[in-house]
């Protein structure tokens, strides 16, 4: 079956930088279109960034775009996040996806002083 689990989360001064992974399996890794959602309380879910099947294409929300980076290495089954530039708003949950039918447990970031 499809499993997705995330890990890299933390706490993170703002301006620090941290990097996602969500280990994949069950199902064709390269073949699959992938992405970042992220929930804080606030705000709800908010779409951050897609990776085409492929990598034939890259998307990014403008509230990211510039400070993350989606990639993913095809070898090892593994998505990541990079995150620069870190902002207390970018607090969140963030959650590996296949479209919306797919999602790991998220894992927990915080940018705080």
């Amino acid at each position: 079956q499809v499993q997705l689990v995330e890990s890299g989360g933390g706490l993170v001064q703002p301006g620090g930088s941290l990097r996602l992974s969500c280990a994949a399996s069950g199902f064709s890794f390269r073949k699959t279109g992938l992405g970042w959602v992220r929930q804080t309380p606030g705000k709800g879910f908010e779409w951050i960034s897609d990776i085409t099947s492929d990598d034939e294409a890259t998307y990014y929300a403008d509230s990211v775009k510039g400070r993350f980076t989606i990639s993913r290495d095809t070898a090892k089954n593994i998505l990541y996040l990079q995150m620069n530039s870190l902002r207390s708003e970018d607090t969140a949950v963030y959650y590996c996806v296949i479209g919306l039918n797919y999602w790991g447990q998220g894992t927990q970031v915080t940018v705080s002083s």
